[in-house]
C-alpha cells in the first residue's frame, strides 16, 4: 500500500463519526438501540440493552463520499458485534427503503439515512475490493491467499436464511460470511479451513481472503472470510427432505456423508494437537453433561420426568474414566445443514464456527471427534420427524449407513463405543429440547421423542446391519428450515 493511501486510511479512520474506543455513539445511539434486537442474529432478544459503547469506528470510504460506509464494533452489554452502516442523503431510493435503521437528526451524519451497508450492492462491493487489495484501514486489517485469484466487483447478492452472521455472494464465484457476534482469537471457521487447506484436504472451500480487527491489548478479532461458493451444490438437509417427500433411498448419500466426515476428522487430527482423555478430563466432560442437564430440566417441564434417566447416560461416561478416547479439532455444530453434495456427487463440510452461543475460546478446544458424529445421526432423526408419517426405519437406515461409511475410511465404527456415543447424543437432544422450547415450542415434540428413547436403561449394544451400499464394501471392523439447529 502506498503511503499516501496509508495516510488516507489513517485520516478516514479518525475521522469515522467523531467516535472513539468506549464512547457513546451520540445521535447513532437511539435509533441502534431500537434496531439492534429486531435482527435475527442478535443474541440479545426479549431483553432491553443497557450497555451501548462503541470498541473501533472507521470509515470505509474517504470523508465526503455518497454512499459511505462505517465500520463499528460495538459492546453491548458485554458482547462484541459488528456493523457496517451505509450512510446517504435522505431519503433512501426505495430498493434499500427495506434496510433502514434511522435517520440522523444532528452530528456528522445530521439531515442523512443510516442503514444495513450489506443491503446496498455497492457498498458489499466496496467490502469485497478491500479483500482484494490486502493492508489496513485504522483498527482493520485484510489480508488474503496470494495464490487466489479474486474478480473484480462480481455482482453481490445476500444469502437468505441465515440467522447469526451475514454472508454475500458474489457472482456465484464466492460466499463472504460476515460475522456478527465476534471475540479475541481466531475464529474456527477460518482456523479449521485454512489448516485442512494445508492437508490437502479437498472437503472444505477454502479460506480465500479474510479481514480481522487489530485492537490494543487484545488478540484479533476475526471479522469475516471470503471462500469458494460452491455452485449448484445440493443443501444435505434440503437434500434429505426431498428423499423423504418422494420416498428414495438416502442410505448411499449417508454412506458417502460418513467417509467425507471421517476424511475431514483425520485431516484434523494430523493437522491440528490431539490429546489423550484421562480420568480427569472424562469425569469433568461428564460433569459438564450434567449440569447442562439440570439447567434445561428447570427451564424445560417436559424434559423433567426423564432426568433421572438421562443422568444415567453421563455416569456411565464418568465411570468409563475415558479409557481410548482422544479429543481433537473437531467441526463442532455438525448437523445436515452444515453439509453440501456437489456438483460431481461428493460431499463438502461446511461452517466450522461452532455453537456461535458457546464462548470462542470453548469452541477452540479438542473434544471428541464422536460429537460431530452424534450431530449427524440427530440430524437424520430430524429429518425422519419432519416427515408425515414419521419415518423410523428411513432415520435407522442413514444412521447405520453413515456409522459404516465413517468406519470405512477411519477402520473404527463410532457405535463400537456406545457409552461415549449415547452421552453425545443425549447430550445433543438435551441442547435441542431447550433450543426448541425457546424459539420453536411447535418443534419440542422431536427432541422430546429422543429424550424419552435416551431416559430408558440402555441395552446391550447390537448393530443393525444395513444392507450393502452401492460401491462399498464391508467396513474394518415447524416448516422444515433449512437447518434443524441454528
Amino acid at each position: 500500500m502506498s503511503e499516501a493511501a496509508s495516510a488516507r486510511d489513517r485520516l478516514t479512520a479518525d475521522r469515522a463519526a467523531g467516535l472513539g474506543p468506549g464512547i457513546g455513539l451520540g445521535p447513532l445511539e437511539p435509533m441502534l438501540r431500537a434496531w439492534l434486537p429486531a435482527q435475527r442474529w442478535f443474541a440479545g432478544k426479549g431483553r432491553a440493552i443497557g450497555r451501548l459503547r462503541t470498541v473501533s469506528a472507521a470509515e470505509l470510504l474517504p470523508p465526503g463520499s455518497a454512499p459511505g460506509l462505517l465500520h463499528l464494533l460495538l459492546d453491548v452489554d458485554g458482547d462484541c458485534y459488528q456493523l457496517l452502516l451505509g450512510i446517504r442523503p435522505s431519503p433512501l431510493p426505495p430498493a434499500l427503503a427495506p434496510a433502514l435503521i434511522g435517520r440522523a437528526e444532528q452530528g456528522p451524519y445530521a439531515g442523512q439515512s443510516v442503514y444495513e451497508g450489506l443491503g446496498d450492492p455497492r457498498l458489499a462491493s466496496l467490502l469485497l475490493e478491500r479483500l482484494r487489495s490486502p493492508g489496513t484501514l485504522g483498527p482493520l486489517r485484510f489480508d488474503r491467499d496470494p495464490a487466489a485469484v479474486i474478480p473484480e466487483a462480481p455482482t453481490p447478492r445476500p444469502l437468505s436464511g441465515e440467522q447469526t452472521n451475514s454472508s454475500m455472494i458474489y457472482g456465484d464465484s464466492y460466499i463472504l460470511k460476515v460475522f456478527r457476534r465476534v471475540g479475541p482469537g481466531v475464529n474456527p471457521d477460518l482456523e479449521l479451513p485454512r489448516a485442512l487447506a494445508a492437508a490437502g484436504c479437498a472437503r472444505v472451500p477454502a479460506p480465500v481472503a479474510w479481514y480481522e480487527a487489530e485492537l490494543p491489548g487484545s488478540e484479533p478479532l476475526t471479522l469475516g472470510v471470503l471462500q469458494p461458493y460452491l455452485r449448484g451444490s445440493d443443501d444435505g438437509w434440503q437434500l434429505a427432505l426431498h428423499r423423504l417427500r418422494t420416498g428414495a433411498d438416502f442410505t448411499a448419500e449417508a454412506h458417502a456423508l460418513g467417509r467425507a466426515t471421517a476424511e475431514v476428522h483425520s485431516a484434523l487430527a494430523g493437522a491440528l494437537p490431539t490429546v489423550a482423555l484421562g480420568p480427569e478430563q472424562t469425569a469433568r466432560l461428564a460433569a459438564g453433561m450434567t449440569a447442562r442437564l439440570a439447567a434445561t430440566a428447570r427451564e424445560v417441564p417436559a424434559l423433567r420426568p426423564y432426568e433421572a434417566g438421562l443422568r444415567g447416560a453421563f455416569d456411565a461416561l464418568a465411570a468409563s474414566r475415558g479409557a481410548g478416547v482422544s479429543a481433537q479439532r473437531i467441526h463442532g455444530d455438525l448437523h445436515l445443514g452444515q453439509t453440501l453434495r456437489t456438483v460431481d456427487g461428493s460431499w463438502a463440510l461446511i461452517d466450522f464456527e461452532g455453537e456461535p452461543a458457546r464462548p470462542l475460546a470453548d469452541r477452540r478446544r479438542p473434544e471428541p471427534a464422536v460429537r460431530d458424529i452424534a450431530g449427524i445421526l440427530r440430524s437424520f432423526d430430524y429429518a425422519a420427524r419432519s416427515h408425515r408419517p414419521f419415518a423410523p426405519a428411513w432415520a435407522d437406515d442413514c444412521r447405520a449407513a453413515f456409522c459404516e461409511g465413517y468406519a470405512r475410511t477411519t477402520g473404527r465404527d463410532p457405535r463400537e463405543d456406545p457409552v461415549l456415543l449415547r452421552a453425545y447424543e443425549t447430550d445433543k437432544a438435551v441442547y435441542e429440547a431447550r433450543y426448541e422450547s425457546r424459539h420453536r415450542p411447535d418443534w419440542l415434540h422431536v427432541p422430546m421423542a429422543a429424550i424419552r428413547r435416551l431416559s430408558e436403561p440402555q441395552r446391550p449394544p447390537s448393530h443393525r446391519t444395513h444392507p450393502p451400499v452401492p460401491g462399498s464394501t464391508t467396513p474394518h471392523h415447524p416448516k422444515p428450515p433449512r437447518r434443524p439447529l441454528a
